[in-house]
């Protein structure tokens, strides 16, 4: 207390013989030290937290329609148990979410593939099926499904050639030697869903991206011969050794497919077992002789 009077310049207790007490001046002092002790102790609380899992921040980088469709459910059980971490979601095309997992910008990337940088672990999740999205009148409307060679001639709306379905559709016509009719391009899929229900052509699409086009009046048929399918991923970097709170986030994922989460029409979870390690990913992407 003599060193504290000493830099401060002041007289912390007054002292008698008989006994001491705190001046005006080290009761502010007093008051001060208790706000720095309470800070201190909520500090250490919250270290505790991150360090089991429970408090902290995740992030993580998906497609749109995965950000959409797939992890909301995942984020809310995942919140449900773990409600003191916060969860950043940046979604983005193929090539920019891997740029953010890889940059270390993010925790983990949820995202559609063929290939990923080298060294980043790679494990899938879900599957999603291709179906083939309809305007009124149009004569695919009266067919339970529809095969690829029937596409031929037909008036298109595609996505661009950024999106990561472009490259799915793209391979399966060219494999299968199809050719389209008039063909019309969009990026966001509201817009290819609005131009295809006004008519300017037919348009596929998967799983986890059709309940995002619902809200134009088109009809959902299974494409088949083949069934063409994507695997959902999700990836992080090794060498990045992710926090208690994002690996609880991670095996969630990796475990989804054992919960009460109910993937949408055309979308399942992948079992846990038999799943890659790092490197490259082989996607589903065509599959013949299925269907």
């Amino acid at each position: 207390m003599q060193e504290v009077e000493h830099r401060l310049g002041v007289r912390v207790f007054e002292r008698t013989t008989r006994r001491v007490r705190l001046t005006r001046d080290g009761e502010e002092l007093v008051a001060v030290a208790r706000r720095v002790l309470d800070e201190f102790d909520a500090a250490l609380r919250h270290v505790e937290g991150y360090l089991q899992g429970s408090r902290g921040a995740v992030s993580i980088a998906a497609l749109p329609s995965l950000a959409a469709v797939l992890l909301p459910e995942v984020l809310a059980t995942f919140r449900g148990e773990r409600p003191d971490v916060s969860v950043q979601v940046r979604d983005g095309l193929s090539q920019e979410v891997l740029a953010l997992v890889s940059s270390g910008a993010v925790d983990l990337a949820v995202t559609v593939t063929a290939t990923v940088p080298d060294g980043l672990a790679v494990q899938h999740i879900a599957v999603d099926r291709f179906s083939c999205l309809v305007p009124d009148q149009h004569r695919f409307v009266a067919q339970d499904e529809v095969h690829w060679h029937e596409l031929a001639g037909e008036d298109f709306v595609a996505f661009d050639a950024s999106s990561s379905i472009r490259a799915y559709v793209d391979r399966t016509l060219r494999d299968l030697g199809v050719e389209l009719g008039a063909v019309t391009e969009a990026r966001n899929v509201g817009a290819v869903a609005g131009l295809a229900s006004a008519g300017l052509g037919v348009t596929v699409a998967p799983g986890l991206v059709v309940p995002m086009m619902s809200f134009a009046p088109l009809h959902i048929r299974p494409l088949v011969s083949p069934v063409v399918e994507r695997d959902i991923c999700v990836i992080h970097d090794p060498r990045r050794p992710l926090s208690r709170a994002a690996l609880a986030l991670q095996e969630l994922l990796l475990g989804a497919g054992g919960l009460a989460l109910r993937p949408p029409r055309d979308v399942r979870w992948v079992e846990r077992a038999a799943r890659p390690g790092t490197g490259r990913v082989t996607p589903r992407g065509v599959a013949p002789g299925r269907g």
